[in-house]
This record gives C-alpha cells, structure tokens and sequence, in this order.
C-alpha cells in the first residue's frame, strides 16, 4: 500500500552545506527503500513530501523526527494513495528562494515558505504547482 505523508520542519543550522547533506542522504536512502518526493526549502523552513510503502515511510518519519539537523517537526497530511505525485524524484528540490513570490503568495499571507501557518492541503496544493511549473530541480 502506497503512503504520502507530508511534514515540516525548521533547520537547527541552515547552512547550504547542511541542506546539500540531507538532500544526499535523502536520495541515498529513498533509492534503497522506494521512496519518492520533493523537498521544498526556504528561510531555514523545510516541507517535505515523502511517498512510498507504509512502512518504508513512517521508519523514515520516525528517523527525520529524531535527526538533529531538524527541530520542530510536524505532521501536515498523511494519506493512502493510488499512485505517487512526484514518483520522478528520489528526492526533488525547491529551493524557494527562487520561486517567483506569486506562486507564494497564492497559497499564503506572505511571500514566504510557512507551512505551519496553513493546512497540509494548502501546502500539498503549492508543492502541486511547483512541480506542474517545473519548479522542482534536481532530478536523481
């Protein structure tokens, strides 16, 4: 059974070489279990969409919760799916920064990734545009 949990979280140190670290441990990892997703980042804030098997992505939840280069985790959605949304990617990238502040700004109050300040669903619909607008870089 295919799973899509979606989450957020802040940066304990949001370096670039920090989030190039996650990123490649991500892919790493996700190509071993069969995960797939999309990691959107911005402002020390990242929202993560991970799909796969139920068990291969609540064991990789539980590890990203206890992982010190992230505090306050939260769960925004988790779903059973037919199929995956962002299945080409071990671990796709958004680098908000780079978005244009419209994209933004239709899914919240501020140009600005808050994804603690709007539902998981909102926040689903946001990562929905980035990939329909090729927003998503990175590809394994």
């Amino acid at each position: 059974m295919l799973v899509r949990l979606l989450y957020a979280s802040r940066a304990v140190d949001p370096s670039p070489a920090v989030v190039n670290s996650i990123l490649a441990s991500a892919r790493q990892h996700n190509q071993q279990t069969g995960i797939t997703g999309v990691l959107a980042y911005g402002g020390g804030v990242f929202m993560q969409a991970i799909e796969g098997g139920r068990q291969a992505v609540s064991d990789l939840y539980g590890t990203i919760q206890r992982d010190p280069r992230h505090k306050d985790v939260a769960l925004l959605h988790f779903e059973e799916i037919q199929e995956r949304r962002f299945g080409g990617w071990t671990m796709g990238l958004v680098d908000v920064g780079r978005v244009n502040a419209s994209v933004l700004l239709k899914y919240s109050e501020r140009a600005v990734l808050d994804p603690y300040a709007v539902s998981g669903k909102v926040s689903l619909a946001l990562l929905d545009e980035l990939a329909a607008t090729a927003s998503i870089a990175c590809h394994p």
